[in-house]
C-alpha cells in the first residue's frame, strides 16, 4: 500500500504541475497563450479564461482527498483537454516534435488515474 500512495501522489502532483504551469496565462490572457491559442491555432480568445479556470477546477479535484465522482470527471477533463490540444497541434501541421511532448501529459493522467484506482482497491 505504501508504494501505491508514493507512486500515486508521485504521478498525481506531477500531472498538476504539468497542467498548472499554463493555468494563469490562459486565465490572464497572457500574450504568450493569445498568440498561441489565437494566432497559431486560430481558437478564439475567449476560450483562455474558460480552460484555464477548467484545468485550475480539475488539478484541485485530483489533489484533493475524497469525491470520488468528482475526481473521474477532473481525469476525464483533463485527458479531453489533452487529446483536444494534441489534435489542434496535429490538425494545424505542426511537427512530430511539437505535439509528442504530449505523450508524457498522457503518461502522467494514465499513472495517476491508474494508482488512484489501485489505491480504491487496497482499501
Amino acid at each position: 500500500m505504501k508504494k501505491t500512495n508514493i507512486a500515486y501522489w508521485i504521478f498525481t502532483i506531477l500531472t498538476a504541475i504539468l497542467f498548472g504551469m499554463g493555468i494563469v496565462s490562459s486565465i490572464r490572457l497572457s500574450p504568450d497563450s493569445v498568440a498561441l491559442i489565437v494566432t497559431h491555432l486560430g481558437y478564439p480568445s475567449y476560450i483562455l479564461p474558460f480552460l484555464g479556470v477548467a484545468k485550475l477546477l480539475g488539478v484541485i479535484a485530483i489533489l484533493v482527498p475524497g469525491f470520488p465522482k468528482i475526481k473521474e470527471w477532473a481525469y476525464a477533463g483533463l485527458t479531453f483537454d489533452l487529446a483536444g490540444a494534441t489534435y489542434s497541434s496535429i490538425a494545424v501541421g505542426d511537427p512530430v516534435k511539437n505535439w509528442t511532448f504530449f505523450l508524457l501529459f498522457f503518461i502522467m493522467i494514465a499513472g495517476s488515474y491508474y494508482f488512484y484506482h489501485k489505491r480504491l482497491s487496497q482499501a
